[in-house]
Protein backbone atom coordinates (compact mmCIF):
# COMPACT_ATOMS: atom_id res chain seq x y z
CA UNK A 1 0.00 0.00 0.00
CA UNK A 2 1.24 3.49 -0.83
CA UNK A 3 1.92 5.94 1.94
CA UNK A 4 -0.49 8.83 2.32
CA UNK A 5 1.35 12.16 2.06
CA UNK A 6 -0.11 14.92 4.25
CA UNK A 7 1.02 18.54 4.39
CA UNK A 8 0.02 20.50 7.50
CA UNK A 9 0.57 24.21 7.90
CA UNK A 10 0.26 26.14 11.14
CA UNK A 11 2.27 28.99 12.64
CA UNK A 12 1.96 27.55 16.16
CA UNK A 13 4.81 25.12 16.92
CA UNK A 14 2.77 23.42 19.67
CA UNK A 15 -0.09 22.76 17.24
CA UNK A 16 2.36 21.35 14.68
CA UNK A 17 3.78 19.02 17.33
CA UNK A 18 0.35 17.90 18.59
CA UNK A 19 -0.79 17.21 15.04
CA UNK A 20 2.37 15.19 14.35
CA UNK A 21 1.81 13.15 17.53
CA UNK A 22 -1.78 12.48 16.47
CA UNK A 23 -0.71 11.36 12.99
CA UNK A 24 1.97 9.10 14.51
CA UNK A 25 -0.75 7.24 16.42
CA UNK A 26 -2.79 6.44 13.30
CA UNK A 27 -2.95 2.89 11.99
CA UNK A 28 -2.42 4.15 8.43
CA UNK A 29 0.91 4.53 6.65
CA UNK A 30 1.18 8.30 6.64
CA UNK A 31 4.02 10.63 5.78
CA UNK A 32 3.54 14.04 7.36
CA UNK A 33 5.32 17.19 6.28
CA UNK A 34 4.71 20.28 8.39
CA UNK A 35 5.21 23.92 7.48
CA UNK A 36 5.25 26.91 9.80
CA UNK A 37 3.52 29.31 7.42
CA UNK A 38 1.47 29.68 4.28
CA UNK A 39 4.35 30.88 2.11
CA UNK A 40 6.45 27.85 3.09
CA UNK A 41 3.61 25.49 2.20
CA UNK A 42 3.06 27.08 -1.21
CA UNK A 43 6.80 26.98 -1.90
CA UNK A 44 6.94 23.28 -0.96
CA UNK A 45 4.04 22.44 -3.24
CA UNK A 46 5.61 24.35 -6.11
CA UNK A 47 9.03 22.70 -5.71
CA UNK A 48 8.64 19.23 -4.26
CA UNK A 49 6.88 16.53 -6.15
CA UNK A 50 4.96 14.46 -5.38
CA UNK A 51 1.98 16.55 -4.49
CA UNK A 52 0.37 15.81 -1.14
CA UNK A 53 -2.72 13.61 -1.01
CA UNK A 54 -4.32 16.11 1.34
CA UNK A 55 -3.50 19.45 3.00
CA UNK A 56 -4.52 20.44 6.52
CA UNK A 57 -4.48 24.23 6.74
CA UNK A 58 -4.70 26.63 9.68
CA UNK A 59 -6.37 29.97 8.95
CA UNK A 60 -4.81 32.44 11.38
CA UNK A 61 -1.18 32.82 10.36
CA UNK A 62 1.01 35.88 9.80
CA UNK A 63 2.00 36.69 6.24
CA UNK A 64 -0.02 34.50 3.89
CA UNK A 65 -2.91 33.35 6.04
CA UNK A 66 -5.05 30.29 5.38
CA UNK A 67 -7.53 32.24 3.25
CA UNK A 68 -4.68 33.49 1.03
CA UNK A 69 -3.22 29.99 0.69
CA UNK A 70 -6.63 28.46 -0.02
CA UNK A 71 -7.36 31.08 -2.68
CA UNK A 72 -3.99 30.50 -4.34
CA UNK A 73 -4.28 26.70 -4.28
CA UNK A 74 -7.83 26.57 -5.60
CA UNK A 75 -7.02 29.18 -8.24
CA UNK A 76 -4.12 27.12 -9.55
CA UNK A 77 -4.76 24.69 -12.38
CA UNK A 78 -1.90 22.47 -11.18
CA UNK A 79 -3.03 22.27 -7.54
CA UNK A 80 -6.77 22.89 -7.34
CA UNK A 81 -7.44 19.14 -7.15
CA UNK A 82 -5.56 18.72 -3.84
CA UNK A 83 -8.13 18.35 -1.04
CA UNK A 84 -7.75 21.15 1.51
CA UNK A 85 -9.02 20.60 5.03
CA UNK A 86 -9.28 23.70 7.16
CA UNK A 87 -7.99 22.88 10.65
CA UNK A 88 -8.74 25.96 12.72
CA UNK A 89 -9.69 27.08 16.20
CA UNK A 90 -12.58 29.02 14.67
CA UNK A 91 -16.13 27.75 14.50
CA UNK A 92 -17.69 31.03 13.37
CA UNK A 93 -20.38 30.49 10.72
CA UNK A 94 -19.08 33.38 8.57
CA UNK A 95 -15.57 31.96 8.47
CA UNK A 96 -16.86 28.46 7.73
CA UNK A 97 -19.03 29.84 4.90
CA UNK A 98 -16.08 31.79 3.47
CA UNK A 99 -13.89 28.66 3.45
CA UNK A 100 -16.58 26.69 1.63
CA UNK A 101 -17.00 29.51 -0.91
CA UNK A 102 -13.22 29.63 -1.51
CA UNK A 103 -13.16 25.93 -2.36
CA UNK A 104 -12.02 24.21 0.83
CA UNK A 105 -13.03 20.56 0.89
CA UNK A 106 -13.68 20.11 4.62
CA UNK A 107 -13.63 22.10 7.86
CA UNK A 108 -12.49 20.85 11.27
CA UNK A 109 -12.55 23.02 14.36
CA UNK A 110 -9.45 21.95 16.29
CA UNK A 111 -10.55 19.62 19.08
CA UNK A 112 -9.06 20.08 22.55
CA UNK A 113 -8.49 16.45 23.53
CA UNK A 114 -5.86 14.33 21.77
CA UNK A 115 -8.29 11.44 21.28
CA UNK A 116 -10.67 13.82 19.47
CA UNK A 117 -7.86 15.26 17.33
CA UNK A 118 -6.92 11.72 16.27
CA UNK A 119 -10.57 10.90 15.56
CA UNK A 120 -11.01 14.05 13.44
CA UNK A 121 -7.85 13.37 11.40
CA UNK A 122 -8.82 9.70 10.94
CA UNK A 123 -12.27 10.72 9.72
CA UNK A 124 -10.83 13.19 7.21
CA UNK A 125 -8.43 10.57 5.87
CA UNK A 126 -11.26 8.09 5.24
CA UNK A 127 -13.13 10.45 2.92
CA UNK A 128 -13.03 9.53 -0.76
CA UNK A 129 -12.03 12.96 -2.06
CA UNK A 130 -12.67 12.04 -5.68
CA UNK A 131 -16.36 11.49 -4.91
CA UNK A 132 -16.95 13.84 -1.95
CA UNK A 133 -18.67 17.12 -2.75
CA UNK A 134 -18.93 19.42 0.25
CA UNK A 135 -22.13 21.24 0.98
CA UNK A 136 -23.43 23.06 4.05
CA UNK A 137 -24.35 19.76 5.73
CA UNK A 138 -21.23 17.72 4.97
CA UNK A 139 -18.54 20.43 5.03
CA UNK A 140 -18.05 20.68 8.80
CA UNK A 141 -16.74 17.82 10.94
CA UNK A 142 -18.92 17.11 13.96
CA UNK A 143 -17.60 15.20 16.97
Amino acid sequence: MNDLLIFYTDDDEDDLSIFADAVDSLAKDVILQTYSGGEKLLNAIAHSPPKPNVIFLDLNMPGKNGFDVLTELKGSEENNDIPVIIFSTSNEPGIIEKCLALGANFFITKPVLMKDIIKAIEHALTINWKEFTPDRKTFVYRL
